[in-house]
């Protein structure tokens, strides 16, 4: 039941009081915005992390060659390793039950690349049909490197749409156009994008070409893979390890590398660090609602000292309410009604600066591993409703003590 005389009350506490219930109200409001921010920069940080693992499908692994770093059956430190085609071809034929794309990498150096009379600068490298899904390249125009380009030797390039941009600005489609590569004419037959535009600075051609024109041999640069999908990201991760692993005892036996030499040998898994940086974030997370909630507390324990000195500064007027028949729950509800509304009103105007300065400002949020913090609506009321309740709680006890004053000692109060 609406008790009119109860709120004036308050209100008029409220008024003689306005800097004290001011400050109560703004560190109460300032840790739920303080935590309401922090969570949502957590998810920021967890945005931005997923961000930089879509460049490549997610269960990618990688593998590259480096130099030896110790001596290892009666050959010197120092040897650097070359991959070859064989070991491709043979780490896909014992594995061929746990990969589900894979590809080699070749890259042409020391080359001049022309459009008509203009001379490009971009890197070009020779990859096989199914590099496209492993790299997670969307195709813009035209089409990718297929199996008969490849069967072929065919002379065909794809390239990234930041080439498209920079080099043909004056045509409408470079599908069908020709560069030169050291002198040799090669068709452009598609346009692909990525996420990140310094990955659109790369030429694609077929890799058996790219060996065969360039004098690659059977040499290699690295190898790609993609693992199938498994029923949970732990599964997953169990699984590119174990792959990781046997790769690499695999090459390193190939190569006659010590087992324990980790330079000789490069092999890099999203899934491991994905799950390295969710972590990390985990547990950033979890400090921030740790800070979070030590600040609400302490706002909550202001709510609670506050009414501590309302019941001290009114226990003269609380000894004649009591005297003129005043219920001990009476009491106990004038100091909770002042309780419940100072934490309610504060905490929801923390909640509201706090999600509208997300809203409005979180999408625009772009820098390092930081994307578009944001925080679960329902989460962050659910924090107020906390809030609320424990509010509720710091003003009960003062009230209770309030509600079992003596009558007698009351009213000699000064």
């Amino acid at each position: 039941m609406f008790d009119l005389e109860r709120w004036q009350e308050i209100f008029d506490t409220i008024r003689k009081n306005k800097l004290r219930t001011f400050l109560t109200g703004v560190s109460v409001a300032s840790g739920i915005f303080i935590l309401v921010i922090l969570l949502g920069f957590g998810q920021g940080m967890q945005n931005g992390i997923a961000r930089e693992f879509e460049e490549d499908a997610s269960t990618s692994v990688w593998v590259w060659p480096g130099v030896t770093s110790k001596e290892f059956k009666g050959l010197n430190p120092g040897r650097r390793i070359q991959l070859r085609n064989e070991n491709f071809e043979y780490a896909g034929a014992i594995y061929r039950e746990e990969i589900e794309y894979q590809s080699p990498r070749y890259f042409v150096n020391n080359v001049q690349i022309n459009y008509g009379k203009e001379s490009l600068a971009y890197g070009i490298q020779g990859i096989s049909d199914n590099f496209q899904f492993i790299e997670n390249a969307k195709m813009v125009e035209g089409r990718f490197i297929n199996a008969q380009d490849l069967s072929n030797t065919a002379k065909v390039a794809v390239i990234g749409r930041k080439i498209k941009k920079d080099v043909f600005k004056e045509i409408d489609s470079p599908i069908g156009e020709f560069i030169t590569v050291s002198g040799i004419p090669f068709k452009i037959i598609g346009v692909y994008g990525e996420t990140e535009e310094r990955e659109e600075e790369r030429i694609y051609i077929p890799i058996n070409t790219a060996q065969k024109v360039f004098n690659g041999a059977d040499r290699i640069n690295n190898m790609a893979y993609t693992l199938p999908p498994a029923e949970n990201f732990d599964e997953a991760v169990a699984q590119a390890v174990a792959f990781k692993e046997g790769l690499r005892s695999y090459l390193q036996q190939t190569h006659t590398v010590a087992p324990d030499d980790t330079s000789a040998i490069q092999v890099w898994s999203a899934l491991e660090e994905a799950k390295r940086y969710f972590s990390l974030t985990g547990n950033i997370k979890f400090f921030f609602w740790f800070v979070g909630i030590c600040t609400i507390i302490a706002g909550v324990v202001g709510v609670s000292n506050i009414m501590l000195i309302v019941v001290k500064e009114r226990t003269r007027e609380i000894g004649i309410r009591k005297a003129l028949g005043a219920k001990p729950w009476s009491i106990i509800g004038m100091i909770l009604h002042e309780a419940i509304f100072i934490t309610t009103i504060s905490g929801f105007t923390g909640f509201i600066f706090s999600m509208g300065l997300l809203e409005i400002l979180g999408p625009h949020v772009e820098v390092d591993y930081v994307v578009n913090p944001s925080v679960n609506f329902n989460v962050a009321l659910a924090m107020v409703l906390v809030l609320v309740i424990a509010g509720t709680v710091a003003g009960f006890f003062p009230a209770w003590r309030a509600a079992h004053i003596h009558t007698i000692d009351a009213l000699r109060d000064e």
